[in-house]
């Protein structure tokens, strides 16, 4: 059995499809971890949740952004609308039926035995991983439960921009949401920097990058991540930089994950869709 880690998709449903071939994916027998953004952008949304969706338990995604700007869309919250390549989902027969599959899918993925993590974004300086693990169950419990709708309502917005223990209510989720699904950078101080988004150096204020920041609790520990289409495929450290810019007319990559020996990237050109 072989775990591929696959960066983010978006909607490109051609070029994940070959990307399986070239690695020769088994769903009878391998894994697929996806570092979210499954939606959103390329052509085919509706195609690659449907393809995700079908493959049960032989495939891990967590939610990144993109993701959760479909699940806001179908509670009403327009405050972003873009609708974009989503229309197509949101009028599907099945919308509901995946709806509801995706805001059950987590927004951080842990291997205890394989030693990763995954996560879309990032992780604020403060947080260990049992605290990110923590604050991505209370993330999870809010999407899969009563209060879904009211925090689709609630979830755009840039404060609070530093980790406390104290905080509560929409204002803590908000926080956690932002550090799994939007992060890039962060402040010398350890505030998010959510402004910043191009590639390294490209910051005008000072920010870092979050897997850079200083007394990063997390820098022993393995984690994947996409998000970034700017950066790349990068190793820095104990981190993996997965999004590779399929969309853009990068690349698509898969990761493949031994459990002793470096992992090795696999990856396919993609066509620019802009």
């Amino acid at each position: 059995m072989s775990i591929y880690a696959v960066g983010d998709v978006q909607g490109c449903y051609d070029e994940l499809q070959r990307l399986l071939e070239r690695i020769r994916f088994d769903p009878a027998r391998d894994k697929l971890w996806f570092a979210g953004d499954l939606v959103n952008r390329g052509p085919n949304s509706l195609e690659v949740l449907r393809f995700v969706k079908s493959l049960g338990k032989r495939a891990v995604t967590v939610l990144g952004n993109h993701d959760l700007h479909l699940l806001a869309l179908s509670q009403g919250n327009r405050s972003h609308y873009k609708y974009g390549a989503l229309k197509d989902i949101l009028q599907a027969p099945d919308r509901q039926e995946l709806i509801d599959w995706l805001r059950h899918r987590p927004v951080m993925h842990h291997h205890k035995k394989k030693g990763y993590s995954m996560i879309h974004a990032g992780l604020p300086p403060q947080w260990d991983l049992t605290t990110a693990l923590s604050c991505a169950r209370e993330l999870e419990e809010t999407l899969r439960g009563a209060k879904f709708h009211k925090f689709c309502q609630v979830m755009y917005g840039d404060q609070p921009d530093l980790w406390r223990e104290d905080l509560d209510g929409m204002g803590r989720l908000r926080f956690i949401t932002n550090c799994f699904t939007r992060l890039r950078y962060c402040t010398s101080d350890g505030r998010l920097s959510m402004q910043d988004k191009g590639a390294p150096d490209s910051q005008s204020n000072g920010s870092v990058p979050w897997f850079t920041s200083p007394g990063r609790l997390t820098k022993k520990d393995r984690i994947l991540f996409g998000h970034w289409s700017t950066l790349g495929y990068r190793k820095i450290g104990n981190v993996w930089s997965l999004d590779s810019g399929c969309f853009w007319g990068g690349q698509l990559t898969a990761l493949r994950l031994p459990r002793k020996k470096q992992p090795k990237p696999i990856q396919h050109p993609c066509s620019d869709r802009r």
